[in-house]
């Protein structure tokens, strides 16, 4: 069996795409990460944004794990910054591009960025020191993505001159040396707040946005755990 769905892109979407509307037919139960692979092969000029896009099916945001119902229409869109600065949120499977990250977040008045990325230790000193082989990053992705929002509108009430935000989270199996997070603030100077701005994101995420990882040793598996409770508000 299968179905059949229009596809709508827009913004950057649309250019790389070539059109602005597309119609497929899907297997039944096909997934939003069924259809980016579908479409990476249609339109191969779109992959380097399928990690930050925004998906809706029939006007609802929806995620990779949501399955498309029959004659759906979905869109894909860049995210929405509600305003001429951008805020690139995401959580994917797929290694992050440092430079793209970058670029996202550069404006013609920008003068100053300050990125933050988390590396796999391939040596861990919590506790007995031992040698960590990799790390699997799992993450309640719909609330993930919220939480994010949540940490970005918070930067921006603390520090109104930064300009653009990112913050990404990969998840999956990750060797040691692997970059697991990016959280990426930028300015129009370096003495505006970017430094603390994206200090104030990795921790910030660290509390709230519920994403969790197991270290894997040499005959070990642990989850490890946070000690922050989330307060009323956050």
């Amino acid at each position: 069996m299968s179905i059949h769905i229009t596809v709508l892109f827009f913004a950057t979407l649309k250019d790389r795409a070539g059109t602005n509307r597309q119609a497929l037919e899907l297997p039944a139960e096909a997934t939003v990460a069924d259809l980016k692979k579908i479409l990476i092969e249609q339109f191969p000029a779109i992959k380097p944004l399928l990690g930050n896009i925004l998906v809706s099916i029939n006007q609802n945001f929806s995620f990779d794990e949501d399955k498309i119902p029959d004659s759906a229409e979905v869109a894909l869109f860049p995210p929405v910054s509600g305003g001429s600065n951008p805020t690139i949120l995401a959580v994917v499977q797929e290694p992050l591009d440092h430079d793209d990250l970058l670029k996202q977040i550069t404006l013609p008045t920008t003068g100053a960025i300050c990125l933050f990325s988390g590396i796999v230790r391939g040596e861990t000193w919590r506790g007995e020191p031992h040698q960590t082989q990799s790390l699997e990053y799992e993450a309640y992705i719909p609330m993930a993505k919220a939480k994010m929002a949540q940490v970005a509108d918070e930067i921006r009430q603390h520090w109104p001159s930064v300009e653009g935000i990112v913050i990404v989270q990969r998840i999956g199996l990750l060797e040691a040396g692997t970059p697991t997070v990016v959280i990426g603030c930028s300015a129009a100077h370096r003495d505006t707040g970017v430094f603390e701005a994206a200090r104030y994101g990795i921790d910030r995420l660290k509390e709230i946005v519920p994403i969790w990882k197991k270290e894997i040793g040499l005959g070990s598996e642990e989850w490890i755990e946070g000690n922050y409770y989330p307060q009323r508000g956050d």
